[in-house]
């Protein structure tokens, strides 16, 4: 998908909106340092009435402590499985100068096949979750092939809304004056 010279805002929008956070976490990323953000995502079925799949993953996010020219740009490692989300995510983020220079690295497990449907697994994924008090974990989904892009989103969500928190936290210790 080549980005270069239209931006189709309505297709943007389309895929944006069809992963979904099911199960939101509520905590800010550290302002300095590393963060972890445990997720699992359910993935539809090419075909209607298929089976679902679920994969139990982890972003790590880097934030460089000195940030020079080759630290510039964002660095997504392990995301995407097909170049066209790799390049709505370049084409994304080369227009977002918060995630200018940050670094993602995302791990999976292997995936498990289940014959429910995606609001089964998301059902059952978070009853588990409550039954475990487990309070830092995300539940993701996604159409099939678009798996990456909702890891991206969820890691960016992250983003965004723990920046109030970071820029009062440098303020606080006076590296914003």
């Amino acid at each position: 998908m080549n980005f270069s010279h239209e931006f189709d805002e309505q297709r943007f929008f389309e895929i944006w909106t069809a992963v979904r956070i099911e199960r939101p976490v509520n905590f800010s990323l550290f302002t300095f340092g590393d963060q972890k953000l445990p997720y699992y995502l359910v993935c539809g079925a090419a075909e209607r009435g298929s089976t679902v799949k679920i994969r139990k993953g982890e972003v790590s996010v880097t934030r460089p402590m000195i940030i020079t020219p080759d630290r510039m740009e964002p660095e997504f490692r392990n995301f995407f499985e097909e170049q066209e989300e790799a390049d709505l995510a370049a084409f994304l983020l080369s227009r977002t100068a918060g995630f200018s220079n940050l670094k993602f690295a995302n791990t999976s497990g292997p995936e498990r096949i289940v014959s429910d449907s995606i609001e089964e697994a998301v059902a059952k994924l978070n009853r588990q979750l409550d039954d475990e008090e487990e309070e830092h974990v995300a539940i993701l989904s996604a159409p099939p092939g678009m798996g990456g892009i909702a890891v991206m989103r969820y890691a960016a969500e992250r983003v965004w809304e723990s920046a109030p928190g970071n820029i009062q936290e440098l303020r606080e210790r006076g590296f914003l004056n």
